[in-house]
C-alpha cells in the first residue's frame, strides 16, 4: 500500500489555510475554502488510503470539483473523462479498467462512488497523479501521464503571469476534463481565489447575469468562443470587475487577436493569448497583453520556469519548437501497464515549426504531424482512419481548425458515419463531414491526396441550369438537395438539418436539442435568413415560439444598404445637380467624411508594411484614372493646365476660382491619403493608433481643427481646410460605444457652423455625418438598390468626368445633363475596373505564347 506523495498537498489539499474566503460561487450559493476542505476530506476518506486508479466522470459541478480534489489529496491516480460523453467514458473505462468511478451526485459536494473492486489490480507509479486525454481529445486511448509536480508547477506559473490574487474569481467557461479548463481551476485554487462554477454557455444571458452577480474577474476562451462573443455583443456588456480574458485551445487569427486586444484596451481588460498542450500540463507560453496588438502573430514568451529552443528540421527553413520545464509530462500511457512507468521524457518536442523574432517573441508557423485542433480538441487524423477501418471502411481523413473531413470509399451513409465519429471523438456534430467517394483521391505517386480530401469539406451545391446556355453551373449557397431554399425552410427543418435530429417537437429549443457552440452559429445564420434579426435569447425559445415570429412572405419594395454607400451615392448626385443648377445641395465636403470613414475601416487592418503597400495600391486607383482623364480634358479643352494633369493645381494654381479648380476635390483627397499613409508608416504612430484607436482619431481631429480655425496655415492658395472633416469620418469608424459616437456628433455640430457661410450647406454636411454615426443602414427602393451601389462605387469617377459631360447636354435639359453625367461616370468606372484585368490577361497569353513560338522555331 502506498500513501499520497507529500508534494501533492502543496497546491491542492491545503485548502483550509484560506479559511472563510469564497472558493466556489454558484447561482445557488457560496462554498468557502474551509467548507470545501471538509467536503474533500470526506470524499477522500471514502476512497481509502490505498492508492487506486480512479475515473472521474467530470462536469462543471461542485461534486466533480470535490471528486477531483479528493482523488489528488488521497494520492489516487485520477483519469478525467467527460460526464456528458458516455461513449468516450465507456471507451476509457474499457481500456484502463479503473478500480473505482466517481460520478456527479446531487450537487451538494458529495460525488457518487462506484467501487469496482477492493484495493487495486494496477501497478501505479508513485509520481503518477493525473491522466488526461491529449489536448482534451476523447478520441484516442492514448493518455498523458502527469505528476503532482507538473500540476503544482504549472498552476504556480499561470498564477504568476496572470497575477492571480485572492480577490480574483474565474468563471468556468470550459469543461473540467479539458486541460485548459482544469488549469483555470488549479491556478485559482493555488492562490486562494474563487471559481464561479457553471456549465452555462457564453451565449446564454443567464451566464452573464451570474458573471456580474458573483463579481467574476476573468474567463477562458478558445478561438470559437470569440465568434460567439461577437454574436452576443460582448464588447458592449457592462462587466465592471472583468480584469482579463485568456485565449488558448488553438490558433486565433492575428487580426482577431489584434481586434480583441484593442477592444480590451478600450473596455479596461487585458487579453492573454496563450500556447500550450496537455503534455505540458497546460501552458508553455503566453503573450503579454501590452504586446498583443503589435505582435498578434506570435505566441509570446515561455511561462515562468520554462524555456524554448528551436531544433533544425531537414529541408525546412524553420525548426521544431522544443519546450523544457517542470510541467513537462512523465510520458504517455496507452495500456494499463504504462501506469507503472516513471519519467520517460524531460523535454517536449511540440511538433510545431517555429521561429524566434528579434524581439525575443516566438512565432509558430506550421505543424510537422497530422493533428488538427477543432474547438480546442486535438484530433489525431490517423486515429480517425483507424476508427473507420475498424468498421471495415477504407477512409482518408483531413481537416482544418474548424472542420474534420473524412472521405470514405463506397456507398456509405455519410451522415450516420459523421455522427459516429463525432460521438467517438467528443466533437460537435457540426464539426464533422463524411463524404462517400468511389475511390480515395490519390497523387501520381499513389499516396493519398490529403488537400483534395480537405476540399471535400466545402458545402455541397446544387447544379442550376444557366438561363443562357442551358449548361449546369454550381451556384455557391444553393440549397442542398432535399432541403428547401433558406427563405422557404421551416424552423423545424433548420433544426433537423443543422442538429442532425430525426424529429423536432413544438416545445423543443436549441438548448434542449443539445445544440453546441459550432451549431449555434450555423443555426442562427439560417434562422436570420428566415426570421430577420434574432432575439438574444432565441436559443431558449421553443420551435413554436420561433415559428410565430416568422414574418409573412411578401414582395419587398424596400431594401436596406449600408449608410456610407447611400450617403456617397446621394452626395455625388447632389454635387452634379448643384453644378448643373438643377437644385443646390453642396455635398462635396461630406464625401471627405465618408473617405475618412472608409480609410479607417479598410486601410488600417493589416501589419504596417503590407498595409502601406495596400494604401499605395488604393491611391494608384485614384491617381491613374484621374491623371489619364484630366490629360484628355487638357487636350480637348483650354480649361486646364499641366498642373491639373499632375494634380498640383491646389499648390501652384491661381488664387481666384477658375476652371482650373474643377479637380480640387481629387487633389486634396490625394494629398490627404499620401499624408496619412506616411504618418501611419511611422512605427510609434502605428503602435499608438492600435493601442488607442478612438483617442488617436480624436487627436487627429484636434490637430486638424487648428487649420479649420486658421490657427495653422495648410499652405494651399485657395481651398478651405478639409482634413478635419476627413478626421471626423476616421473617428466615426473607430467609435465603438454610444459615448464615442456622441463625442464625434458634438464635435460635428459645434465646429461646422460658420465654416461655409451657408446654413443649408452646413446642415447638409452635418446631417450626413450624423447619419454615419447613428444609422447603420438606410432604406432604398428595391428597384434602385443596384443603381445606388453603382453610383456609390463610381462617385470619384462621376466627379472627374461630369465637368466635360454636363456642358454638352445642358442646352438640351438639366435633367439630361445630370443623368448623362452619372451614366458616363459609371461607364468610366466600369472601364477602369475592366482594364487592369484585361491587360493582365493579354500579358499572360503572351507569356504562354512565347514558349510555343520558341518550340516551333528553327
Amino acid at each position: 500500500m502506498t500513501t499520497q506523495p507529500e508534494l501533492a498537498r502543496v497546491a491542492f489539499t491545503d485548502l483550509a489555510r484560506h479559511g472563510d474566503r469564497p472558493a466556489v460561487l454558484t447561482a445557488d450559493g457560496t462554498v468557502t475554502y474551509r467548507e470545501l476542505a471538509a467536503l474533500v476530506d470526506r470524499t477522500a476518506a471514502r476512497l481509502g488510503t490505498e492508492r487506486r486508479l480512479v475515473v472521474l466522470a467530470a462536469g462543471n459541478t461542485l461534486d466533480s470539483l470535490v471528486g477531483y480534489l479528493a482523488a489528488l489529496s488521497g494520492g489516487h491516480p485520477l483519469l478525467l473523462a467527460p460526464a456528458d460523453k458516455p461513449e468516450a467514458l465507456a471507451s476509457l473505462v474499457n481500456a484502463y479498467d479503473p478500480d473505482a468511478l466517481l460520478w456527479p451526485g446531487g450537487g451538494d459536494g458529495t460525488p457518487m462512488l462506484q467501487e469496482r473492486r477492493p484495493g487495486t489490480r494496477h501497478d501505479l507509479h508513485p509520481d503518477l497523479a493525473l491522466l488526461l486525454s491529449t489536448s482534451g481529445s476523447t478520441g484516442s486511448p492514448k493518455l498523458v501521464r502527469l505528476s503532482h509536480t507538473n500540476l503544482s508547477a504549472n498552476a504556480e506559473a499561470i498564477a504568476e503571469y496572470l497575477h492571480i490574487g485572492p480577490d480574483d474569481r474565474a468563471a468556468t467557461t470550459l469543461p473540467l476534463h479539458y486541460c485548459y479548463g482544469l488549469s483555470v481551476v488549479n491556478s485559482h485554487l493555488v492562490r486562494g481565489a474563487g471559481l464561479v462554477l457553471t456549465d452555462l454557455s457564453v451565449v446564454d444571458p443567464c451566464f452573464w447575469d451570474l458573471f456580474r452577480d458573483q463579481g467574476a474577474t476573468s474567463f477562458a476562451a478558445v478561438p470559437y468562443t470569440f465568434d460567439l462573443l461577437e454574436r452576443v455583443g460582448f464588447a458592449d456588456k457592462n462587466l465592471p470587475r472583468l480584469r482579463y480574458v485568456t485565449q488558448a485551445g488553438g490558433r486565433l487569427a492575428p487580426e482577431k487577436v489584434r481586434s480583441w486586444a484593442e477592444t480590451g484596451q478600450r473596455r479596461g481588460w487585458d487579453l492573454f493569448v496563450m500556447y500550450g498542450a496537455t503534455e505540458a500540463t497546460a501552458r508553455m507560453a503566453y503573450l503579454p497583453p501590452d504586446l498583443a496588438a503589435d505582435h498578434a502573430e506570435t505566441i509570446g514568451v515561455p511561462v515562468p520556469g520554462g524555456t524554448f529552443r528551436i531544433d533544425p528540421v531537414e529541408d525546412l527553413a524553420d525548426g521544431e519548437l522544443v519546450y523544457t520545464g517542470p510541467n513537462v509530462m512523465l510520458g504517455y500511457a496507452e495500456t494499463p501497464a504504462d501506469l507503472a512507468l516513471g519519467r520517460e521524457i524531460s523535454e517536449l518536442r511540440t511538433g510545431d515549426l517555429a521561429r524566434q523574432q528579434e524581439n525575443g517573441l516566438y512565432q509558430v508557423v506550421g505543424r510537422r504531424s497530422r493533428f488538427v485542433k477543432i474547438v480546442g480538441l486535438r484530433v489525431d487524423l490517423g486515429q480517425v482512419e483507424r476508427i473507420l477501418a475498424g468498421m471495415g471502411i477504407t477512409a482518408a481523413a483531413a481537416g482544418t481548425d474548424d472542420l474534420l473531413v473524412a472521405a470514405v470509399e463506397g456507398g456509405h451513409d455519410g451522415g450516420m458515419l459523421a455522427k459516429v465519429l463525432a460521438g467517438n471523438l467528443g466533437l460537435p456534430r457540426a464539426a464533422v463531414v463524411v463524404r462517400p467517394v468511389e475511390q480515395l483521391p490519390r497523387l501520381a505517386t499513389g499516396k493519398i491526396d490529403y488537400p483534395a480530401v480537405r476540399s471535400l469539406g466545402a458545402p455541397e451545391v446544387t447544379p442550376v441550369p444557366d438561363s443562357d446556355s442551358g449548361a449546369a453551373a454550381a451556384v455557391p449557397g444553393a440549397a442542398v438537395p432535399g432541403t428547401a431554399p433558406e427563405g422557404q425552410a421551416g424552423i423545424r427543418q433548420i433544426f433537423m438539418d443543422a442538429l442532425e435530429c430525426d424529429s423536432v417537437a413544438d416545445d423543443d429549443t436549441f438548448v434542449s436539442l443539445d445544440g453546441d457552440s459550432l451549431s449555434y452559429v450555423a443555426v442562427s445564420v439560417r434562422l436570420e435568413g428566415v426570421l430577420g434579426k434574432l432575439p438574444s435569447d432565441w436559443h431558449l425559445l421553443t420551435v413554436k415560439e420561433l415559428e410565430r415570429r416568422r414574418p409573412a412572405r411578401k414582395k419587398r419594395f424596400v431594401s436596406f444598404l449600408e449608410t456610407s454607400l447611400v450617403v456617397r451615392a446621394a452626395a455625388i448626385v447632389c454635387v452634379v445637380a448643384t453644378h448643373v443648377e438643377l437644385f443646390t445641395f453642396q455635398t462635396a465636403h461630406l464625401l471627405f467624411a465618408v473617405a475618412g470613414y472608409n480609410f479607417a475601416r479598410f486601410q488600417l487592418a493589416e501589419e504596417r508594411v503590407p498595409r502601406l503597400r495596400r494604401q499605395f495600391r488604393g491611391l494608384a486607383r485614384i491617381v491613374v484614372p484621374s491623371v489619364l482623364f484630366i490629360a484628355v480634358a487638357y487636350l480637348l479643352t483650354d480649361h486646364y493646365t499641366v498642373a491639373n494633369i499632375f494634380l498640383l493645381n491646389a499648390m501652384v494654381g491661381p488664387e481666384q476660382v477658375t476652371t482650373q479648380w474643377h479637380f480640387w476635390f481629387v487633389e486634396l483627397l490625394v494629398y490627404i491619403l499620401l499624408a496619412v499613409g506616411a504618418l501611419m508608416a511611422i512605427p510609434w504612430v502605428d503602435r499608438w493608433e492600435r493601442r488607442a484607436p478612438f483617442l488617436f482619431a480624436l487627436g487627429l481631429v484636434g490637430v486638424a481643427l487648428l487649420s479649420r480655425y486658421d490657427l495653422v496655415d495648410p499652405g494651399l492658395p485657395k481651398p478651405p481646410p478639409v482634413f478635419w472633416i476627413f478626421a471626423l469620418g476616421w473617428a466615426l469608424a473607430r467609435a465603438r460605444t454610444n459615448l464615442h459616437r456622441l463625442t464625434v456628433s458634438l464635435i460635428t455640430v459645434l465646429t461646422l457652423p460658420g465654416f461655409f457661410n451657408s446654413t443649408v450647406r452646413e446642415v447638409t454636411v452635418a446631417a450626413g455625418i450624423l447619419l454615419l454615426a447613428w444609422v447603420p443602414a438606410l432604406p432604398v427602393p428595391a428597384l434602385l438598390r443596384r443603381v445606388t451601389g453603382w453610383l456609390a462605387a463610381a462617385s470619384l469617377y462621376i466627379y472627374l468626368t461630369h465637368w466635360l459631360v454636363y456642358p454638352v447636354l445642358l442646352p438640351v435639359s438639366q435633367v439630361l445633363a445630370v443623368a448623362g453625367s452619372l451614366v458616363f461616370g459609371v461607364g468610366y468606372w466600369a472601364l477602369c475596373r475592366w482594364a487592369p484585368g484585361a491587360w493582365t490577361a493579354v500579358k499572360t497569353r503572351r507569356k504562354r505564347a512565347r514558349p510555343a513560338l520558341a518550340r516551333t522555331g528553327p
